[in-house]
């Protein structure tokens, strides 16, 4: 698969980079015919700075936010749109005036949860949530739910690639959409024209990464 990448850049930068794999890919709600990597956005503390201060440069300057909930391992960048949002002194109601970066753990029903001594970091606190990919929305859904659930208010949604615009009346914010990628689709699993034309699963694949079949 590694050697079938083809490499986008963002208009936010030239060092934020979208390394795209074309074929056939399963994700947990739909099927795909293009795999977004996002590695190099997550790891690379260049990129993740790069996408970090992308991000904050688009939020309004009078924007609270008290906590980065981060999904798909997405916590380097978040600390870097924590730094972002400190150096430009965005409005923190935290009491040391820093912003707490922090992400869910998932039980044994696969639902999102935080534990009792990281409540505090939610509940009542104005909140960005990231993720690396955006499919279907369906993650998404589930993450704002549970945040509404803990008390949290989101201000804003990062995804370094979204083939979602918006969702619950709140705009998601993109390094990269399905303009990026001529050609993009997402199937549902029993509607998907790559099964009927028999053609092979690539890789099982999620915001962390990818498992060849």
């Amino acid at each position: 698969m590694e050697n079938k990448v083809v490499k986008f850049y963002s208009r936010a930068g030239s060092n934020i980079i979208l390394r795209v794999i074309p074929g056939h890919f399963a994700t947990s709600h739909s099927h795909i015919n293009y795999y977004a990597d996002m590695t190099g956005l997550k790891t690379r503390r260049s990129e993740a700075a790069a996408v970090g201060k992308a991000f904050v440069q688009r939020l309004p300057g009078d924007t609270v936010v008290d906590t980065i909930c981060c999904l798909d391992g997405c916590e380097v960048i978040g600390a870097y749109v924590a730094e972002e949002l400190e150096k430009g002194n965005f409005p923190c109601m935290n009491m040391h005036q820093t912003v707490y970066v922090v992400t869910p753990e998932f039980n044994i029903n696969n639902q999102m949860i935080f534990r009792d001594n990281m409540i505090t970091a939610i509940q009542n606190k104005n909140i960005i949530l990231l993720l690396s990919t955006t499919t279907t929305g369906k993650t998404l859904r589930r993450a704002l739910n549970m945040l509404e659930y803990y008390g949290g208010h989101v201000q804003a949604i990062f995804s370094a690639f979204s083939a979602v615009s918006s969702i619950n009346g709140l705009k998601v914010e993109s390094m990269f959409d399905t303009s990026d990628l001529p050609g993009y689709q997402a199937y549902e699993v029993h509607n998907c024209p790559l099964c009927r034309q028999k053609q092979k699963l690539d890789a099982m694949v999620n915001g962390y990464g990818y498992s060849k079949l």
